[in-house]
């Protein structure tokens, strides 16, 4: 049914947009086979008003014409549907080429580079690209959850998801029923911003931790969506970057490079050992973790606690 209606759109299009002057409704529909297959006249009127609303959504600027014998006919002219001429300049040509390199190993490589192609063959000028030639970094987004698709799908549409999703102190995971807002990666991770439905709030997921399909669910949002949806203030919030107080870890000499580099203060402790005090805020003892074996929190003793805590269900396993 969906290929049957996308061919009927584009046959429609097709005749608005070949004509000189403007068609009628029977002059289209003896010349689209859909409508000519229609049982009835009312039924043809019906499917060609949905066709032409359904046009003028997707963009087509379809004129009315009361002709001279009372009919009304239709018609798309061609410079009302077409696009300005592409003008680039280096800078936005050199941005537009950024962002395609740094989607390079995501889901959305083939778009971003066939979107370059045509930009390219429109006339776009060729940028010189400073990652190539003049430095040893390559800018990516690397993205491997199978989540990241459907979900970015689900944001662009403002389709309601359920999903599995595993808290990191969890053994098990739990369905969570959310409206996706958007999509934000930080510190090589994916993360998803929206409301969680049993929660009535805004919630943060990791894609990572997101296990089995995201499934999509019909209805429209319950909540507001915000005008700006500040998602990295948000996942720096979640994952420790507002810090309320500080923590003392002991981190093995040479790992933990990240960590240092947060610290508000190192001491030596020897025997392979280092003290950091860093920032503590909500998140951080999933984010140590992380680390493993070679962290050691001292204190607060409610860190040390929730490090302990997901250290034993990540055992259970």
């Amino acid at each position: 049914m969906a290929i049957a209606k996308a061919e009927r759109l584009m046959n429609l299009a097709l005749c608005l947009l070949g004509t000189r002057r403007p068609l009628s409704k029977r002059e289209l529909r003896g010349s689209i086979e859909a409508y000519l297959e229609a049982a009835s006249d009312e039924a043809f009127n019906r499917m060609f008003e949905r066709d032409k609303d359904d046009l003028r959504e997707l963009g087509l600027v379809i004129e009315t014409v009361d002709n001279l014998d009372g009919d009304t006919g239709y018609l798309a002219r061609r410079d009302s549907n077409r696009l300005p001429p592409i003008t680039l300049d280096a800078e936005e040509a050199a941005a537009l080429g950024l962002a395609a390199k740094v989607w390079q190993q995501a889901r959305l490589a083939g778009a971003a580079s066939g979107a370059l192609q045509k930009l390219r063959a429109a006339g776009m000028p060729e940028a010189e690209d400073a990652y190539e030639v003049h430095s040893a970094l390559e800018p990516r987004i690397p993205v491997h959850e199978a989540a990241f698709e459907p979900l970015m799908l689900a944001c662009r549409d403002r389709r309601p998801v359920t999903f599995d999703y595993r808290k990191a102190n969890a053994a098990r995971p739990e369905q969570r029923q959310v409206e996706p807002w958007t999509l934000e990666c930080w510190r090589g991770h994916w993360y998803l911003a929206g409301f969680d439905r049993e929660r009535g709030a805004e919630r943060v997921f990791r894609l990572s931790r997101i296990t089995g399909r995201v499934r999509s669910r019909a209805g429209a949002f319950t909540a507001e969506v915000p005008d700006v949806v500040t998602v990295r203030e948000t996942v720096e919030s979640w994952a420790g970057e507002t810090a309320t107080r500080t923590a003392r870890i002991r981190l093995r000499s040479g790992s933990g490079y990240p960590l240092r580099s947060r610290a508000i203060s190192v001491r030596e402790l020897g025997d392979g050992w280092d003290e950091l005090e860093i920032p503590y805020g909500h998140g951080l003892d999933a984010w140590l973790v992380e680390f493993g074996p070679d962290v050691v929190v001292e204190e607060p003793a409610d860190l040390r606690a929730d490090v302990v805590d997901r250290l034993r269900a990540v055992a259970k396993d």
